[in-house]
Protein backbone atom coordinates (compact mmCIF):
# COMPACT_ATOMS: atom_id res chain seq x y z
CA UNK A 1 0.00 0.00 0.00
CA UNK A 2 1.50 3.38 -1.16
CA UNK A 3 2.08 5.47 1.78
CA UNK A 4 0.18 8.23 1.90
CA UNK A 5 1.94 12.12 1.26
CA UNK A 6 2.12 15.02 3.67
CA UNK A 7 0.19 18.09 2.80
CA UNK A 8 1.75 21.23 1.76
CA UNK A 9 0.22 24.50 2.19
CA UNK A 10 1.79 27.83 1.17
CA UNK A 11 0.66 31.16 -0.86
CA UNK A 12 1.06 34.33 -2.19
CA UNK A 13 -0.45 37.85 -2.08
CA UNK A 14 -1.74 39.08 -5.09
CA UNK A 15 -0.25 42.43 -4.18
CA UNK A 16 1.75 43.18 -7.21
CA UNK A 17 3.82 41.12 -9.42
CA UNK A 18 5.95 38.47 -9.07
CA UNK A 19 9.84 39.34 -8.27
CA UNK A 20 12.79 37.43 -9.48
CA UNK A 21 13.10 37.11 -5.27
CA UNK A 22 9.88 35.48 -4.85
CA UNK A 23 9.99 33.22 -8.16
CA UNK A 24 14.03 32.10 -7.05
CA UNK A 25 13.27 32.24 -3.53
CA UNK A 26 10.21 30.49 -3.24
CA UNK A 27 7.98 29.38 -6.42
CA UNK A 28 10.63 27.88 -8.51
CA UNK A 29 11.05 25.33 -4.97
CA UNK A 30 7.18 24.56 -5.09
CA UNK A 31 7.81 23.10 -8.26
CA UNK A 32 9.98 20.52 -6.94
CA UNK A 33 7.66 19.41 -4.26
CA UNK A 34 4.60 18.59 -6.54
CA UNK A 35 5.21 14.85 -7.31
CA UNK A 36 6.40 14.25 -3.36
CA UNK A 37 3.90 16.16 -1.56
CA UNK A 38 0.15 16.79 -1.52
CA UNK A 39 0.34 20.71 -2.51
CA UNK A 40 -2.43 23.49 -1.96
CA UNK A 41 -1.31 26.60 -3.23
CA UNK A 42 -3.23 29.48 -3.01
CA UNK A 43 -3.95 33.19 -3.88
CA UNK A 44 -4.21 34.71 -0.39
CA UNK A 45 -6.79 37.76 -1.70
CA UNK A 46 -8.51 38.19 1.59
CA UNK A 47 -5.50 38.47 3.20
CA UNK A 48 -4.82 41.36 0.67
CA UNK A 49 -7.72 43.34 1.86
CA UNK A 50 -6.43 44.34 5.09
CA UNK A 51 -4.55 47.23 3.30
CA UNK A 52 -6.84 49.46 1.22
CA UNK A 53 -6.86 47.88 -2.80
CA UNK A 54 -8.27 49.02 -6.06
CA UNK A 55 -10.65 46.38 -7.16
CA UNK A 56 -10.18 45.91 -10.93
CA UNK A 57 -5.63 46.56 -9.95
CA UNK A 58 -6.61 43.50 -7.26
CA UNK A 59 -8.53 41.36 -9.80
CA UNK A 60 -6.31 42.01 -12.64
CA UNK A 61 -3.31 41.38 -10.07
CA UNK A 62 -4.97 37.91 -8.52
CA UNK A 63 -5.32 36.75 -12.26
CA UNK A 64 -1.80 37.65 -12.79
CA UNK A 65 -0.84 35.67 -9.94
CA UNK A 66 -2.49 32.36 -10.90
CA UNK A 67 -1.38 32.56 -14.69
CA UNK A 68 2.35 32.97 -13.19
CA UNK A 69 1.86 30.14 -10.74
CA UNK A 70 1.05 28.26 -13.83
CA UNK A 71 3.82 29.76 -16.23
CA UNK A 72 6.80 28.38 -13.34
CA UNK A 73 5.43 24.74 -13.91
CA UNK A 74 3.01 24.66 -11.02
CA UNK A 75 0.70 21.89 -12.25
CA UNK A 76 -3.07 21.97 -11.51
CA UNK A 77 -3.86 17.86 -12.02
CA UNK A 78 -1.09 17.62 -9.66
CA UNK A 79 -1.93 20.45 -7.29
CA UNK A 80 -4.38 22.19 -6.04
CA UNK A 81 -4.59 25.89 -7.09
CA UNK A 82 -7.01 28.38 -6.19
CA UNK A 83 -8.77 31.79 -5.11
CA UNK A 84 -8.52 32.10 -0.96
CA UNK A 85 -11.57 34.27 -1.45
CA UNK A 86 -13.57 31.08 -3.76
CA UNK A 87 -13.35 29.12 -0.51
CA UNK A 88 -15.43 30.85 2.59
CA UNK A 89 -14.70 28.17 5.22
CA UNK A 90 -11.83 30.10 5.13
CA UNK A 91 -13.52 32.81 6.55
CA UNK A 92 -15.81 30.68 8.50
CA UNK A 93 -13.06 28.78 10.24
CA UNK A 94 -11.20 32.12 10.90
CA UNK A 95 -14.21 33.75 12.83
CA UNK A 96 -14.25 30.43 14.59
CA UNK A 97 -10.70 29.99 15.61
CA UNK A 98 -10.87 34.13 16.80
CA UNK A 99 -12.73 32.66 19.57
CA UNK A 100 -9.79 30.59 20.37
CA UNK A 101 -7.09 33.12 20.25
CA UNK A 102 -6.35 35.47 23.13
CA UNK A 103 -5.53 39.26 22.80
CA UNK A 104 -2.05 38.97 24.74
CA UNK A 105 -0.82 36.52 21.54
CA UNK A 106 -2.57 38.96 18.77
CA UNK A 107 -0.46 41.68 20.74
CA UNK A 108 2.79 39.75 20.45
CA UNK A 109 2.54 39.72 16.96
CA UNK A 110 5.65 41.86 15.38
CA UNK A 111 4.10 41.86 11.66
CA UNK A 112 0.75 43.99 12.97
CA UNK A 113 3.22 46.57 14.85
CA UNK A 114 5.15 47.00 11.43
CA UNK A 115 1.65 47.01 9.29
CA UNK A 116 0.15 49.65 11.69
CA UNK A 117 3.47 51.94 11.32
CA UNK A 118 3.06 51.45 7.26
CA UNK A 119 -0.58 52.40 7.40
CA UNK A 120 -1.22 54.43 10.38
CA UNK A 121 -4.59 55.65 8.38
CA UNK A 122 -6.04 52.36 8.34
CA UNK A 123 -5.56 50.59 11.48
CA UNK A 124 -8.40 48.00 11.05
CA UNK A 125 -9.53 44.89 12.61
CA UNK A 126 -8.85 42.29 9.70
CA UNK A 127 -5.04 43.84 10.37
CA UNK A 128 -5.27 42.61 13.79
CA UNK A 129 -6.71 39.40 13.32
CA UNK A 130 -4.89 38.57 10.35
CA UNK A 131 -2.90 35.72 11.95
CA UNK A 132 -6.27 33.84 12.83
CA UNK A 133 -7.11 34.07 9.23
CA UNK A 134 -3.57 32.60 8.48
CA UNK A 135 -3.87 29.55 11.18
CA UNK A 136 -7.29 28.81 9.41
CA UNK A 137 -5.75 28.71 6.03
CA UNK A 138 -3.24 25.85 7.48
CA UNK A 139 -5.59 24.38 9.62
CA UNK A 140 -8.44 24.05 7.35
CA UNK A 141 -6.45 21.43 4.92
CA UNK A 142 -5.35 19.70 8.01
CA UNK A 143 -1.75 20.23 6.63
CA UNK A 144 1.24 18.69 8.07
CA UNK A 145 4.26 21.25 6.79
CA UNK A 146 4.31 24.97 6.16
CA UNK A 147 7.19 26.13 4.04
CA UNK A 148 7.59 29.80 5.90
CA UNK A 149 10.23 32.39 6.09
CA UNK A 150 11.57 33.90 9.40
CA UNK A 151 9.26 36.48 8.87
CA UNK A 152 6.96 34.16 8.62
CA UNK A 153 7.75 31.68 11.71
CA UNK A 154 5.73 33.43 13.94
CA UNK A 155 2.74 33.13 12.53
CA UNK A 156 3.12 29.40 12.41
CA UNK A 157 3.92 29.39 15.97
CA UNK A 158 0.64 31.07 16.96
CA UNK A 159 -1.61 28.52 14.65
CA UNK A 160 0.42 25.77 16.80
CA UNK A 161 -0.96 27.26 19.60
CA UNK A 162 -4.65 28.07 18.62
CA UNK A 163 -4.38 24.03 17.24
CA UNK A 164 -3.30 22.75 20.47
CA UNK A 165 -5.50 24.68 22.40
CA UNK A 166 -8.66 23.35 20.44
CA UNK A 167 -7.19 19.77 20.73
CA UNK A 168 -6.96 19.89 24.41
CA UNK A 169 -10.66 21.29 24.61
CA UNK A 170 -12.42 19.17 22.15
CA UNK A 171 -10.16 16.54 21.48
CA UNK A 172 -7.88 15.21 18.41
CA UNK A 173 -9.12 17.83 15.31
CA UNK A 174 -6.21 19.81 13.89
CA UNK A 175 -2.78 18.55 12.93
CA UNK A 176 -0.12 19.95 14.41
CA UNK A 177 1.69 21.85 11.23
CA UNK A 178 5.03 21.75 11.07
CA UNK A 179 7.63 23.87 9.17
CA UNK A 180 8.77 22.60 5.76
CA UNK A 181 12.80 23.02 6.01
CA UNK A 182 13.52 22.29 2.92
CA UNK A 183 16.41 23.37 0.16
CA UNK A 184 16.72 26.93 0.48
CA UNK A 185 16.16 28.82 -2.67
CA UNK A 186 18.37 31.74 -3.46
CA UNK A 187 18.29 35.26 -1.49
CA UNK A 188 17.81 37.39 -3.85
CA UNK A 189 18.40 41.41 -2.96
CA UNK A 190 17.23 44.69 -4.16
CA UNK A 191 19.07 45.91 -6.95
CA UNK A 192 20.09 49.02 -5.95
CA UNK A 193 20.28 48.47 -1.82
CA UNK A 194 21.56 44.57 -1.66
CA UNK A 195 21.65 44.52 1.74
CA UNK A 196 17.83 44.25 1.74
CA UNK A 197 15.78 41.34 0.65
CA UNK A 198 14.18 42.04 -3.15
CA UNK A 199 10.35 42.56 -2.70
CA UNK A 200 7.32 42.96 -4.44
CA UNK A 201 5.94 46.09 -2.22
CA UNK A 202 9.54 48.69 -3.40
CA UNK A 203 8.43 51.27 -4.22
CA UNK A 204 12.09 51.66 -6.03
CA UNK A 205 10.58 49.83 -9.09
CA UNK A 206 14.77 49.71 -9.88
CA UNK A 207 15.37 47.72 -7.20
CA UNK A 208 13.06 44.93 -8.31
CA UNK A 209 13.19 42.48 -11.73
CA UNK A 210 9.25 41.45 -11.81
CA UNK A 211 8.65 38.04 -13.83
CA UNK A 212 6.97 39.96 -16.31
CA UNK A 213 9.88 42.71 -17.16
CA UNK A 214 11.03 42.91 -21.00
CA UNK A 215 14.26 42.12 -22.10
CA UNK A 216 15.46 45.55 -22.33
CA UNK A 217 14.00 46.44 -18.91
CA UNK A 218 15.54 44.02 -17.06
CA UNK A 219 19.00 44.77 -18.92
CA UNK A 220 18.47 48.00 -17.80
CA UNK A 221 17.67 47.34 -14.28
CA UNK A 222 20.78 45.00 -13.91
CA UNK A 223 23.11 47.24 -15.68
CA UNK A 224 21.85 50.17 -13.16
CA UNK A 225 22.65 47.42 -9.97
CA UNK A 226 24.80 48.41 -7.25
CA UNK A 227 28.39 47.27 -7.16
CA UNK A 228 31.34 48.74 -6.05
CA UNK A 229 34.32 50.22 -6.95
CA UNK A 230 37.20 47.60 -6.77
CA UNK A 231 35.90 45.96 -10.29
CA UNK A 232 36.96 42.47 -8.74
CA UNK A 233 34.04 39.98 -9.35
CA UNK A 234 34.14 37.75 -6.19
CA UNK A 235 31.35 36.48 -3.86
CA UNK A 236 32.05 38.38 -0.11
CA UNK A 237 30.41 40.30 1.97
CA UNK A 238 31.95 43.57 1.87
CA UNK A 239 30.64 43.63 -1.64
CA UNK A 240 27.13 42.77 -1.09
CA UNK A 241 26.02 44.75 -4.49
CA UNK A 242 28.37 42.12 -6.52
CA UNK A 243 27.50 39.31 -3.95
CA UNK A 244 23.59 39.39 -5.65
CA UNK A 245 24.28 39.52 -8.95
CA UNK A 246 26.78 36.80 -8.45
CA UNK A 247 23.69 34.81 -6.50
CA UNK A 248 21.05 36.00 -9.44
CA UNK A 249 23.39 34.32 -12.43
CA UNK A 250 24.16 31.16 -10.64
CA UNK A 251 20.39 30.80 -9.89
CA UNK A 252 19.55 31.26 -13.26
CA UNK A 253 22.03 29.11 -15.00
CA UNK A 254 22.53 26.30 -12.29
CA UNK A 255 26.35 27.00 -11.75
CA UNK A 256 27.74 27.31 -8.71
CA UNK A 257 29.65 30.99 -7.24
CA UNK A 258 33.06 29.20 -7.21
CA UNK A 259 32.51 27.87 -11.13
CA UNK A 260 30.87 31.82 -11.56
CA UNK A 261 34.09 33.68 -10.15
CA UNK A 262 35.86 31.85 -12.35
CA UNK A 263 34.10 32.30 -15.19
CA UNK A 264 34.42 36.66 -14.88
CA UNK A 265 37.74 36.63 -13.65
CA UNK A 266 39.35 39.85 -15.14
CA UNK A 267 36.36 40.80 -16.43
CA UNK A 268 35.09 44.55 -16.08
CA UNK A 269 31.70 44.83 -14.37
CA UNK A 270 30.13 46.40 -17.61
CA UNK A 271 30.65 42.57 -19.79
CA UNK A 272 29.31 40.81 -16.01
CA UNK A 273 26.43 42.54 -16.13
CA UNK A 274 25.74 42.22 -19.48
CA UNK A 275 25.96 38.50 -18.96
CA UNK A 276 23.85 38.55 -15.89
CA UNK A 277 21.25 40.08 -17.68
CA UNK A 278 21.09 37.99 -20.68
CA UNK A 279 20.76 34.99 -18.54
CA UNK A 280 17.94 36.41 -16.72
CA UNK A 281 16.24 37.14 -19.66
CA UNK A 282 16.78 33.76 -21.56
CA UNK A 283 15.57 32.22 -17.95
CA UNK A 284 12.31 34.35 -17.83
CA UNK A 285 11.51 34.30 -21.73
CA UNK A 286 9.81 30.64 -21.34
CA UNK A 287 7.87 31.92 -18.43
CA UNK A 288 6.17 35.27 -20.02
CA UNK A 289 6.12 32.85 -23.47
CA UNK A 290 3.41 30.76 -21.29
CA UNK A 291 1.41 33.45 -19.54
CA UNK A 292 0.65 34.80 -23.20
CA UNK A 293 -0.28 31.50 -24.04
CA UNK A 294 -2.42 30.99 -20.86
CA UNK A 295 -3.54 34.44 -21.24
CA UNK A 296 -4.79 33.54 -24.79
CA UNK A 297 -6.97 30.53 -23.35
CA UNK A 298 -9.69 31.30 -21.36
CA UNK A 299 -11.80 27.90 -21.22
CA UNK A 300 -8.93 26.38 -19.86
CA UNK A 301 -8.22 28.79 -17.00
CA UNK A 302 -11.66 29.18 -15.89
CA UNK A 303 -11.60 25.23 -15.72
CA UNK A 304 -8.74 25.30 -13.38
CA UNK A 305 -10.60 28.37 -11.23
CA UNK A 306 -13.49 26.38 -10.51
CA UNK A 307 -12.05 23.00 -10.16
CA UNK A 308 -9.45 24.44 -8.13
CA UNK A 309 -11.88 25.97 -5.79
CA UNK A 310 -13.91 22.86 -5.99
CA UNK A 311 -11.18 20.34 -4.82
CA UNK A 312 -10.51 22.83 -1.91
CA UNK A 313 -13.59 23.52 -1.08
CA UNK A 314 -14.14 19.56 -0.28
CA UNK A 315 -11.21 19.10 1.70
CA UNK A 316 -12.21 22.17 3.61
CA UNK A 317 -15.50 21.07 4.58
CA UNK A 318 -14.38 17.68 6.17
CA UNK A 319 -12.07 19.99 8.79
CA UNK A 320 -15.58 22.11 9.36
CA UNK A 321 -17.85 19.33 9.26
CA UNK A 322 -15.55 18.30 12.27
CA UNK A 323 -15.28 21.94 14.04
CA UNK A 324 -18.72 22.19 13.84
CA UNK A 325 -19.66 19.01 15.54
CA UNK A 326 -16.99 19.78 18.34
CA UNK A 327 -18.15 22.88 19.23
CA UNK A 328 -21.26 22.37 19.00
CA UNK A 329 -23.24 24.17 16.41
CA UNK A 330 -26.37 22.13 14.87
CA UNK A 331 -25.94 19.62 12.04
CA UNK A 332 -26.29 21.11 8.50
CA UNK A 333 -29.34 19.30 6.79
CA UNK A 334 -27.72 18.90 2.98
Amino acid sequence: MAEEKKRIFSGMQPSGLITLGNYLGALNNWTKLQDEYDCLYCIVDMHAITVRQDPAKLRKQAKELLLQYLAVGLDPEKNIIYYQSHVPQHAELGWILNCYTYMGELNRMTQFKDKCAKHADNINGGLYTYPVLMASDILLYQTDLVPVGEDQRQHLEITRDIAGRFNSIYGDTFKMPEVYIGKVGAKIMALQEPTKKMSKSDDNKNNIITLMDDPKEIMNKIKRAMTDSDNEIRFSEDKPGVSNLLGIYCAVTGKTIPEAEREFAGAGYGAFKTAVGEAVVADLEPIQKKVKDLEANKDYLDEIIRSGAEKASRLADRTLTKVHKKIGFPARIR
